[in-house]
């Protein structure tokens, strides 16, 4: 049994509005943050006195994964309006995770790479903003 685990609710995805010094402004209406994560790729070093000839690698490049914002879709809101805005721009700009209570805060530079409506028949309107981090992210727990 677990006793430290928590549930998303209160969590924020929050855009920096790039003055000095930085203030965060959270997205409106978000139900879901995905995709906030770091790897490492390896090279495959093997060579022919490798021991026992178990492979042998070496570290490479470390990687972001592609984050998703998902959120009702609100076609008159500044989000929407900031989203699209970075999108359509060529510069980085920052985001804030902050899991709730502010326990966990991510500060990542991205790129916003799109912006996707859903417009079900039978349900709520929603948008997804997708971003990619570029650099190293910054990790405060």
């Amino acid at each position: 049994m677990t006793t430290n685990a928590e549930i998303g609710h209160g969590s924020e995805f929050r855009r920096g509005d790039d003055a000095s010094p930085e203030v965060f402004t959270a997205l409106a209406e978000v139900t879901a943050i995905n995709g906030i994560s770091v790897s490492k790729d390896v090279v495959d070093a093997t060579h022919m006195s490798s021991t026992e000839r178990w492979e042998d690698i070496i570290s490479s490049i470390k990687r972001t994964g592609e984050i998703t914002v998902e959120m009702n879709f609100d076609p008159d809101s500044t989000t929407t309006t900031n989203c699209l805005a970075d999108v359509a721009s060529n510069s980085s700009r920052n985001y804030q995770f902050a899991s709730p209570n502010d326990d966990v805060e991510w500060t990542i530079l991205c790129f916003a790479v799109g912006f996707e409506i859903g417009d079900p028949v039978d349900d709520k309107m929603t948008a997804t903003f997708t971003l990619k981090p570029t650099g190293k992210p910054g990790f405060i727990a």
